[in-house]
C-alpha cells in the first residue's frame, strides 16, 4: 500500500525524485519487534533485486538466528538461480548485548569498531543498496563507536543505500538524522510472565 504525504515540501524536488530518496531508518525503543521490522525489509530488498547487507553488532559469533539461517539461503538462491538480490550476514561483535560476558569491554570495542568501519568502506564503494545494523545503537551508546562520525557518513553517503538501524537507546543525533524513526512501545510480554523466550519467537 502506498501512502500519501500530508504535505508537499518546497525543496526543488520531483515527486518520484522524493519518492526515491535513500533513507535513514532507526527502529528503536524498549518493545520487541526491532530487528524483525529490519529484517523485513531486508527481505522487500531482496525481492528487488537490491545487494543487502545484514550486520549483526554485540551478539555473540557462536549465536545463530532462524534470520541469519533465511538470509544465508536467499543469498545462495541468487547465486545459483539470479532470483532476488544478493544477501550477505556478517556478525560484527562479540558478546550479548544485555551481559556483555565474552571477552573484555576493550575487545567488544576494537569489534564494534572494526565492523562499522568496515561499514563506512562498503558505504564509499556503494556495495549495497540495503544495510541492516542490527544493535548498532549499543557501541554507539557504550562509546565504542563516534555518533558525530556515524551521523556524517550516513548524511554524506553517495548514491541511493538506505540503512536500518536497531536498537534501544538511539542517540539523539542519529534521531535527528533519521528520515524514519519507530519506537517500539512494550504494552505485553511474555517475558513479565515468566515465560522464557522460544523457539521461532525469540530466534
Amino acid at each position: 500500500m502506498q501512502g500519501r504525504p500530508t504535505t508537499v515540501p518546497a525543496d526543488g524536488l520531483t515527486t518520484r525524485q522524493r519518492r526515491n530518496r535513500p533513507l535513514v531508518i532507526v527502529h528503536t525503543g524498549d518493545g520487541k519487534g526491532k530487528s524483525t521490522a529490519a529484517f523485513g525489509l531486508a527481505l522487500r530488498g531482496w525481492n528487488q533485486g537490491w545487494s543487502v547487507g545484514v550486520f549483526q553488532f554485540v551478539k555473540s559469533a557462536k549465536w545463530r538466528i532462524g534470520e541469519q539461517t533465511a538470509v544465508e539461503t536467499l543469498g545462495e538462491l541468487h547465486r545459483e538461480t539470479g532470483r532476488g538480490g544478493p544477501m550477505e550476514w556478517h556478525k560484527m561483535g562479540a558478546g550479548w548485548s544485555w551481559t556483555r560476558k565474552e571477552g573484555t569491554e576493550d575487545d567488544h570495542a576494537e569489534t564494534a569498531r572494526e565492523g562499522w568501519a568496515e561499514i563506512k568502506r562498503r558505504l564509499a564503494a556503494e556495495t549495497h543498496g540495503v544495510y541492516v545494523l542490527d544493535e548498532f545503537t549499543y557501541p554507539m551508546a557504550w562509546g565504542w563507536v563516534d555518533v558525530e562520525d556515524v551521523v556524517a557518513t550516513l548524511r554524506d553517503r553517495p548514491g541511493h543505500q538506505h540503512v536500518v538501524i536497531t536498537g534501544r537507546r538511539c542517540p539523539q543525533g542519529l534521531l535527528d538524522l533519521a528520515d524514519l524513526v519507530t519506537e517500539m512501545t512494550k504494552v505485553k510480554h511474555p517475558f513479565d510472565a515468566g515465560q522464557k523466550g522460544q523457539r521461532g519467537i525469540e530466534w
